[in-house]
């Protein structure tokens, strides 16, 4: 359980809207009382009924998650959340402390994976830094933007869950989506890659490019929106938006 090791300290942060979900009646209190004595204005959801009745995309700008629930899984309630494609700041707070769970639930789209043996401290500076975040960003994106996150190497398609990519995937959709609408040069693209041009092998772009298409549509059915321009380079041809 949460170590309450000393009482919170108010007006720490921006006054932010936070849905919290935690089913354990005790914690839930606590924890909405110190996220009120913050600055936090906090609505408290028992179960994923409770908390799909009270989410409301337009005024909460952070959401609290406990994954093991009377009526689901909490991260069944990420994935749908990350699906809507708003700048939600999610952490979850879990008694799940196992590494392929963080894994899991960092990869289906939480920002944070906090264990419950974590402190006040831990929680309030994390929390902090998701609203400075927050604070940053265009409130939404429109509907049909490809969103890349670069910070956490993610990659979200509309109306879908993020997608965890590897450090080249990063590389290669930066370069191709900071130059959307026009042909990146496969010269842009392997120096992106930290590679020499004139002595790397091409065809390990075009793999790459395969490995990515298909690494987009297995998770989501979506065709990645990337032209191939022969002998030329690649365009990205959708909208899209890069966030640091």
């Amino acid at each position: 359980m949460f170590r309450f090791v000393r009482p919170p300290q108010p007006n720490l942060h921006p006054l932010r809207d936070l849905i919290l979900l935690e089913d354990e009646a005790v914690l839930r209190e606590e924890l909405g009382d110190f996220l009120g004595a913050a600055g936090y204005r906090v609505d408290a959801a028992a179960s994923l009924q409770e908390f799909r009745r009270l989410y409301d995309p337009e005024r909460h700008g952070i959401a609290l998650l406990d994954l093991g629930l009377p009526d689901g899984d909490g991260l069944t309630l990420v994935s749908e959340l990350r699906a809507q494609g708003r700048p939600l700041g999610i952490v979850v707070l879990t008694a799940r402390g196992a590494t392929r769970d963080r894994v899991e639930g960092l990869n289906i789209g939480a920002d944070y994976y906090l264990p419950k043996t974590a402190d006040l401290d831990e929680l309030a500076a994390t929390l902090a830094a998701m609203s400075r975040r927050i604070a940053e960003e265009p409130l939404s994106a429109p509907r049909d933007t490809w969103v890349l996150e670069l910070g956490v190497r993610r990659l979200t398609p509309p109306g879908h869950a993020t997608i965890a990519l590897s450090e080249q995937d990063l590389r290669v959709l930066n370069e191709l989506m900071r130059e959307a609408g026009s042909i990146a040069s496969r010269q842009q693209i392997i120096e992106s890659l930290g590679e020499d041009f004139l002595s790397y092998d091409h065809r390990r772009l075009d793999t790459q490019m395969r490995r990515l298409r298909r690494k987009v549509s297995e998770a989501t059915g979506l065709e990645l929106p990337i032209n191939t321009a022969r002998n030329a380079g690649y365009r990205f041809h959708a909208r899209a938006l890069i966030r640091p």
